[in-house]
């Protein structure tokens, strides 16, 4: 069977041609559609491929803060105490300068 044969058998379209075949407005209404949809998606999606602060930058951000609260925090942030702050975490000793304070933060942020 060859494709003329086919088409005639086929019954006809029950759509006016004008309406079967896209047109330029068609064409230009679904590209507007597919950029909206473009849009959305990346409003969407931008929270989700958004850069996160690093460690080092959180870890600064607390600078300001009493020695107690920056101790808090930077707990808070690395996910645990590390052990060079445990005293001063607690009150057994004080707390030690913000330069001193970074260093131990990113110091063990990095090795475990």
């Amino acid at each position: 069977m060859t494709r003329d044969e086919l088409l005639a058998q086929l019954s006809p379209p029950r759509l006016p041609l004008e309406i079967a075949t896209l047109g330029w407005r068609e064409i230009l209404a679904l590209a507007a559609i597919g950029l909206l949809a473009g849009l959305l998606a990346a409003l969407v999606l931008r929270p989700l491929m958004s850069r996160r602060p690093s460690r080092r930058a959180l870890v600064r951000a607390t600078r300001g803060l009493p020695p107690e609260m920056r101790i808090l925090a930077i707990a808070r942030i690395l996910g645990r105490l590390p052990e060079p702050l445990r005293p001063a975490a607690y009150g057994a000793a004080p707390a030690p300068d913000d330069a001193t304070l970074e260093r131990i933060a990113l110091r063990r942020g990095r090795r475990g």
